[in-house]
């Protein structure tokens, strides 16, 4: 390849780089095994935004591996999320930032912690416009920021419900909640067909791992039963 050659291909690819607004290298942040299995790219895309179920478990489940891996994590406006919680579910909290209530300059707030963290949660207070969620977009894919939203956003990346809860450990009348087998489905506009895992989330020592026990199989004991 002559130098001509190799810098019209850089030029093209800044040009690429430009027009999608992101790094076409954008790296991937790391999530439990049981979820990257049917999240899209196999983890949280640098740039990207995922609608996420309003569970504290499963927000706390994709926190845990960036922030352990060396990444700054912000949930903001989220005030049931507690540090006890997040230390158990494996956040370091060394690079958790918690912002309760961020008041009505809640995107704001959102976007100025995308400037500095690699990884931002929010559950926002109102519906975005579609004008704010798009400058956010191209915020996020200059900086190479996650944000996890609890609830819906324009233009996500992926959306991921939970359903089917069950919890086991409970005997007849004797017992503790150990943990707590549902279904996560990730809907990716990469993809045509949703994707399916049953998950433990959390299971007996508070991690995440793959169930044992199909969603089919679940919901035909649950029909049986009553």
């Amino acid at each position: 390849m002559t130098a001509a050659t190799t810098e019209n291909v850089q030029r093209l690819r800044a040009q690429l780089e430009r027009a999608e607004g992101r790094r076409m290298d954008a790296p991937v942040f790391p999530a439990p095994p049981a979820l990257s299995a049917i999240l899209p790219g196999g983890g949280l895309r640098a740039g990207a935004s995922y609608s996420l179920a309003p569970s504290g478990a499963l927000l706390l489940s994709l926190l845990a591996r960036p922030s352990r891996a060396g990444s700054w994590c912000a949930a903001v406006g989220i005030p049931y999320l507690g540090i006890e919680a997040a230390e158990h579910a494996g956040v370091d909290l060394d690079r958790l930032v918690l912002i309760p209530d961020p008041g009505p300059r809640w995107l704001a707030v959102v976007a100025t912690l995308a400037d500095v963290l690699p990884v931002v949660a929010v559950r926002p207070p109102a519906r975005v416009s579609d004008g704010d969620a798009a400058r956010l977009a191209a915020r996020l894919r200059e900086k190479g920021t996650v944000l996890l939203v609890q609830g819906a956003w324009p233009q996500s990346e992926a959306t991921l419900d939970v359903s089917d809860p069950q919890w086991s450990g409970l005997g007849a009348g004797h017992g503790l909640l150990e943990e707590r087998a549902l279904t996560v489905t990730v809907h990716s506009r990469r993809t045509a067909v949703p994707r399916r895992a049953r998950i433990l989330l959390p299971d007996a020592q508070g991690e995440v791992a793959a169930a044992s026990v199909s969603v089919g199989s679940y919901r035909a004991a649950m029909r049986a039963v009553g």
